[in-house]
């Protein structure tokens, strides 16, 4: 952290680190204690030359390592000034429904790379099938058409795009690159990577591990659609955003009262801490405004917390999908080239920087997730899922029917523990 004068001086200069969708590009960017979030985001937007910049956002970790998205409406150092060096990870925060309605190449290429973590980190979880097609349609933008003179052997091995790459998988990827997507461009197949990729029931879901009112294990997803559980690899609920009345956290409960077909439903998921808990329900409640409200305007200060407990307020700020959506005709004459990037196992990220802040390991053993694949964001979906054969419900198909319910039962914490108790398990 650089800084100059002394801590009241207006004239103090901070440096953060900015990492990239790719790891091995970082940004610095020196900022003032009066710049909000918004000007770090906005300055790395302005390098890269993105103009949509409304779908991303900006990471990090605090002292407990407990992960955040950087409040663009607030002073930026007040949120990290526990944090030395000062390190972000650029990242896609609003996921686009359909990402080929994005305006511009450069958005989609964007997209495109966040999806590439994903698919890598074991978040856009899907069939070996899928997988391989995913995996053909990078090489294929990457290294282009098939050419026997310089594609010996297996040489999609020289790429590292999925957490559980195996032998059959590649080969089958190889077979589709060398068939089905000859003749692409890069940007026709990272087209077709966006449309198969969003069209997946794991598309845009950050995986946030919790428990249930008995103790299992699952994962909570929030996106456009609204929020969803998976268990294992299996979806298991689909609460859609019209059906969401209130979201809400008590200690390490997140809480979520419902509507269904005029029926009023309440579920309870226990998160690993309370700060965990607080930080999903933001989560939650940034989504659901974003892709519900009209105009941002129209945005309530929304309080979550219980009575007995310090509570939080949140106001949301910025525009929403629907304002993004009305802006008509193109945002700039000239859309810029894109420099694309290469994935392959041989690179390394930057030397001088730490790495991407991943799910905390300690966090990982005290909730005996110790499973869960480390990533960026909060964990995998294959760690406990399908392996290639297996005769387990594919991921892209629904596992409950949606109007069964059998989760939705209100719970509270005590109710959770007294019922540990009964079946003689320690409190976690």
């Amino acid at each position: 952290m650089l800084k100059f004068g002394s801590k009241s001086d207006v004239t103090v200069v901070h440096r953060a680190t900015i990492r990239l969708l790719d790891d091995a590009e970082i940004i610095h960017c020196d900022f003032q204690p009066q710049d909000k979030g918004r000007y770090i985001l906005e300055y790395v937007c302005k390098q890269l030359n993105i103009l949509e910049t409304d779908y991303f956002g900006l990471r990090y970790m605090d002292h407990c390592r407990q992960r955040h998205w950087l409040d663009l409406a607030k002073t930026a150092i007040k949120q990290v000034k526990d944090m030395d060096p000062i390190l972000f990870s650029f990242r896609v925060k609003f996921y686009p429904p359909d990402p080929l309605r994005l305006k511009e190449e450069i958005t989609r290429y964007q997209v495109y790379q966040q999806l590439k973590r994903d698919l890598l980190h074991g978040r856009l979880y899907c069939s070996p099938g899928e997988a391989a097609l995913l995996a053909a349609c990078i090489v294929q933008s990457e290294i282009g058409d098939y050419d026997p003179k310089l594609h010996e052997g297996n040489y999609i091995s020289e790429h590292k795009l999925l957490l559980k790459q195996t032998e059959a998988i590649e080969e089958k990827a190889m077979k589709l690159h060398q068939t089905e997507l000859k003749g692409f461009t890069p940007e026709q197949a990272e087209t077709h990577f966006l449309r198969l990729a969003s069209q997946l029931d794991t598309y845009a879901v950050d995986p946030h591990p919790v428990k249930d009112q008995k103790g299992a294990q699952l994962y909570l997803g929030i996106n456009h659609c609204g929020i969803l559980t998976f268990q294992g690899s299996r979806k298991t609920h689909h609460f859609r955003w019209p059906e969401v009345q209130k979201i809400n956290f008590e200690g390490k409960m997140f809480i979520v009262h419902l509507t269904i077909s005029e029926k009023k439903h309440t579920v309870g998921f226990k998160c690993p801490t309370g700060s965990n808990c607080r930080h999903v329900w933001r989560c939650a409640i940034e989504q659901m405004l974003f892709f519900t409200l009209p105009r941002a305007s129209d945005a309530p200060v929304v309080s979550g917390g219980s009575i007995f407990s310090w509570g939080t307020k949140f106001k949301y700020t910025g525009r929403t999908e629907k304002e993004v959506l009305e802006e008509t005709g193109p945002l700039r004459k000239e859309e810029p080239p894109i420099q694309r990037c290469q994935t392959t196992c041989l690179r390394r990220k930057a030397s001088s920087v730490p790495a991407t802040p991943s799910t905390p390991s300690q966090d990982l053993v005290e909730i005996r997730y110790s499973s869960l694949p480390r990533s960026c964001h909060s964990a995998g979906l294959d760690g406990a899922g399908m392996s290639e054969g297996s005769t387990g419900v594919p991921f892209s198909s629904p596992y409950c029917p949606d109007n069964t319910l059998p989760l939705l039962e209100p719970v509270s914490e005590d109710q959770e523990i007294h019922g540990r108790r009964n079946n003689g398990q320690s409190r976690i």
